[in-house]
């Protein structure tokens, strides 16, 4: 398995590939991002991130059935693996450790 790290987008990916189990494809995962964030994201940067979660261990896909709407193409579904879910739990452990860490004073507004 490739670098365990997450990168802030890619940990956006992964999440929204588990949000929209067992429908996780790469158009579909970078409408839901827009749609969740409201920031301009190409689908090239979600291509990327998912090959490299894909590297990483992360992720595993398998292409479905053609359909008609597709003119016969397949999609490539992507699910969390074991690691990915790890990966996660590793990332949302840590932000929350840190967040809690931070004293009462330091987050009043001025």
């Amino acid at each position: 398995m490739k670098g365990t790290q997450l990168g802030e987008f890619e940990e956006l990916v992964l999440l929204v590939v588990g949000v929209l189990f067992p429908e996780a494809y790469g158009l579909n995962i970078r409408e839901e991002i827009i749609n969740q964030t409201k920031r301009k994201v190409a689908i090239g940067a979600v291509h990327s991130a998912l090959s490299r979660l894909d590297e990483k261990g992360f992720l595993e896909s398998e292409l479905a059935e053609g359909t008609h709407e597709r003119g016969g193409r397949r999609k490539r579904l992507f699910k969390i693996t074991a690691s990915g879910k790890q990966a996660l739990e590793k990332n949302h452990e840590l932000r929350n450790s840190l967040f809690n860490q931070i004293p009462e004073m330091a987050l009043k507004i001025v």
